[in-house]
């Protein structure tokens, strides 16, 4: 490709729509996983007795266990929500952009 083509890729309006909508969706997810992340730590310093508790008086497994799993597991949901519609709509708009180019 061509320098020309690289111009009109960049001033293409679906171009900036795609660079806005992927900013905006990456932000909101790292601000959901960086407020997960930061709840559990603020748990730790100040709730240790919570995550301390255990589950059951029989079991040897505190709530900490659950709790630090299911923040690791978030992490892999988010990616896997922002793979989806990565894949999806902004591959879509990708598509789109490109034709348009080769016009």
């Amino acid at each position: 490709m061509n320098d020309s083509i690289y111009l009109s890729i960049q001033n293409s309006p679906r171009f900036k729509e795609l660079v806005r909508k992927r900013e905006k969706f990456a932000w909101i997810l790292s601000a959901i996983m960086l407020g997960l992340y930061s709840a559990f730590i603020l748990l730790i310093a100040y709730g240790p007795h919570i995550l301390g508790a255990k589950i059951s008086p029989e079991s040897s497994i505190t709530w900490g266990i659950p709790i630090g799993v299911g923040l690791i597991l978030s992490a892999f949901v988010l990616t896997g929500i922002y793979v989806k519609r990565a894949n999806g709509e902004f591959d879509d708009l990708n598509r789109l952009i490109l034709q348009e180019a080769k016009q």
